[in-house]
């Protein structure tokens, strides 16, 4: 009863917003014909496509394939810009070229500004004052840029050495007195993601706080759930669930920043310089009055931002690792290079990770043929025109880095896994855009970076793996897009340590 209750509401809702969108629409068509305007606006679905379109994008990404819902409309209209409605919205997609990325990334601030769907707006409050403007934005980068610069996070490789061997002693190589081990990998990686988050974004440990890191774990996972779901906020939906979580994680970080800006405060010895006590003393500095709950919204960005993709990647390489037995040989080959040139429990730094070369390569084209951000949210801050189309002050925009990576103007055979696109000056500018570029540019991808490599590092030096053989009760699992990569079943892999 109460499931039916719940879809009857959100179908009259959805009508409802459609009605009027098609209200509005109408009144500024009118309103434009009557003042003689005759701009030509890009061409695309109505707002009575409101659901059709969102199913559309909906089927294409759990299909694995989200830019088949771009490629089949750039050819729909011979134009790859072009007006659809998703997530609740009319918006304009501008993407899947060069060009139109760079327009896009070079025009924030100037023609175009951020925007998120309206379930991200509500599950994040504070973006809507902090994002969705210019200054509140050009000040959270900065700090950010601030916290997350290269200098800064090189200072953590030797923790991410250290806790990636613990994780795999502890949550791998428990089961290794046996030939071989079946393992799911994706829930691993992402405990594992989220343990390096909290001890260097927090200055919470693992070893000491296992079970509060465990339940804020929980919450994080229900609220990446809700950031693209409906935005139907009633008891029991997904966004409703994400808005609950949010809160409370809010409620559990604004503990910590209390606890450690006492300590810092008091000049109170501290293990490590974590980003949470480097962000106290910035807000210190020149008196910047950077209140509480400024800082835990801060620190609530910073640590969905280190892990939303990064399991998903993690997951992504050692996939694709077991699907090209040459590519991992490889990568073994140059990781064994860097572990020869290390002393005994020497551990691995700055330098080691610039000899990465080969493997860093092969995680781009991972991030290249499943994308972990495959759309971004742009708005017009002016009236500006794009390729013949003009785009109205406050239209909500969609680009795609899903529809660039997969072009095969771009990327030859794209559908093919080749990390030697990669060996040279690799790719042209702005085809490959997995941490999106601009003003907006992810400040955390050097991060990023260094945690992979250094999981990459531990994993094959430790084990070789393939996947099980899919039968008729267990089907080969597929990548699907939830708005993220995954895995349908985890990534289940036999795994053996090496002779």
């Amino acid at each position: 009863m109460f499931a039916s209750f719940i879809l009857v509401s959100a179908l009259l809702f959805i009508s409802l917003y459609s009605l009027s969108l098609i209200f509005f629409s109408s009144r500024k068509n009118s309103t434009s014909a009557s003042g003689g305007n005759k701009q030509q606006h890009p061409p695309g679905s109505s707002s009575w496509s409101f659901i059709s379109e969102t199913i559309e994008y909906i089927r294409a990404s759990l299909d694995g394939v989200p830019e088949k819902f771009f490629f089949e409309r750039f050819k729909k209209y011979s134009s790859q810009v072009f007006t659809t409605s998703l997530f609740g919205e009319t918006v304009v997609v501008i993407g899947g070229t060069a060009s139109g990325n760079k327009f896009l990334f070079s025009n924030e601030y100037k023609l175009i500004n951020t925007w998120f769907p309206k379930s991200i707006l509500e599950i994040f409050p504070f973006a809507k004052t902090n994002v969705g403007n210019p200054a509140g934005h050009k000040s959270l980068r900065k700090l950010y840029s601030q916290l997350l610069n290269p200098e800064s996070v090189h200072k953590y490789i030797g923790v991410m050495d250290l806790m990636t061997a613990q994780h795999f002693e502890t949550d791998w190589d428990k089961n290794m007195h046996t030939d071989e081990v079946i393992i799911t990998v994706q829930p691993l990686v992402k405990k594992h993601s989220f343990a390096i988050a909290c001890r260097l974004f927090l200055g919470i440990d693992y070893q000491q706080e296992a079970s509060r890191i465990h339940e804020l774990h929980k919450l994080f996972c229900v609220v990446m759930s809700g950031f693209l779901s409906l935005p139907i906020n009633l008891p029991g939906t997904q966004l409703n669930r994400a808005i609950k979580s949010s809160k409370l994680i809010r409620q559990e970080i604004q503990k910590a920043v209390r606890k450690r800006k006492i300590n810092v405060l008091s000049h109170g010895d501290s293990p490590m310089q974590d980003m949470l006590s480097r962000l106290i003393d910035l807000s210190e500095e020149e008196d910047r009055g950077i209140d509480e709950m400024y800082i835990v919204e801060l620190m609530v960005g910073i640590i969905f931002g280190g892990i939303t993709s990064m399991g998903v990647v993690l997951t992504l390489v050692m996939n694709y690792l077991a699907d090209f037995p040459n590519v991992y040989k490889e990568v073994l080959k140059e990781q064994m290079e860097v572990a020869s040139s290390k002393g005994t429990r020497e551990l691995l730094n700055w330098d080691d990770i610039q000899k990465m070369k080969y493997s860093w390569n092969v995680v781009r084209e991972v991030m290249r043929v499943a994308t972990p951000s495959p759309v971004g949210f742009k708005r017009a801050s002016e009236d500006f025109w794009y390729d013949g189309y003009f785009i109205p002050k406050g239209r909500k925009l969609v680009w795609s880095s899903a529809a660039t990576h997969m072009s095969p103007d771009y990327f030859p055979d794209p559908e093919k896994f080749d990390p030697s696109r990669f060996e040279g000056d690799g790719p042209a500018p702005y085809t490959f855009i997995p941490f999106g570029g601009g003003p907006s540019l992810c400040p955390g991808q050097e991060y990023a970076r260094l945690e992979i490599l250094v999981f990459l590092h531990h994993v094959v030096r430790r084990y070789k793996w393939d996947k099980p053989m899919p039968t008729d009760v267990n089907k080969e699992e597929k990548i699907v897009f939830k708005p993220y990569p995954l895995l349908t079943k985890g990534l289940a892999i036999h795994i053996r340590p090496h002779l």
